[in-house]
């Protein structure tokens, strides 16, 4: 399938899931989560293979068994392209549009301890900072779980100390319902935004190995 654009019933099905998140609902509109949602984000996903890697596209359901919420389905679709563990690139189809973005979404002890030895590191911190300013610089939100306070063992007065407080490290930007979500530019969209996340992504990848 050759890829289109997010038709304006994906955003539709969304609207409505929001309002009627049930398995009634569910069953009466799955061919339109089927060829509106899922089938778009597979060809979105599938051309930008070749050059980022296979994406997994996120099953609708959610689990509930520890959740208080326990609404069956997901009110987004979402697709996550691994180059290490829990980093890479994602996009997301919602009610507020589609979104880009890409980062660690989670950094284990190991991994974390790493990243922060990276940060206070001279070349790798200084490295990361002028990453992440050219970036935010050209319009990128830059996110991610953050501490309050200073992570224990380093100084609070670091000069990279906001980057030290992070436990994951992400960068994204919404383009919500700009009239190319629904047309075949969206592709080169999404491809130009995990383009300049990927510098990015890419020190995570060497820097932030336990």
């Amino acid at each position: 399938m050759t890829f289109e654009g997010i038709p304006v019933a994906a955003l539709d099905f969304y609207d409505d899931l929001e309002m009627d998140n049930t398995r009634s609902f569910w069953e009466a509109h799955k061919h339109v989560y089927a060829e509106s949602v899922l089938a778009p984000m597979k060809a979105l996903t599938g051309a930008l293979e070749p050059e980022f890697g296979t994406a997994k596209v996120f099953r609708p359901y959610r689990d509930v068994r520890f959740a208080k919420d326990k609404t069956p389905y997901k009110t987004h679709q979402g697709a996550f392209v691994a180059v290490a563990p829990e980093t890479g690139f994602y996009v997301e189809v919602s009610p507020r549009g589609v979104r880009t973005g890409g980062g660690c979404y989670w950094f284990n002890p190991g991994r974390l301890a790493a990243f922060r030895a990276a940060i206070v590191h001279d070349q790798y911190g200084a490295e990361l900072e002028r990453l992440l300013a050219e970036v935010t610089g050209s319009g990128y939100e830059l996110g991610g779980e953050r501490l309050k306070t200073s992570p224990r063992g380093f100084d609070k007065e670091h000069p990279r100390i906001e980057l030290l407080r992070h436990k994951s490290l992400t960068i994204g930007r919404m383009i919500g319902f700009e009239p190319v979500i629904h047309t075949a530019e969206l592709l080169e969209l999404v491809r130009a935004d995990w383009q300049a996340i990927r510098p990015t992504v890419d020190w995570i990848q060497r820097n932030a190995n336990a």
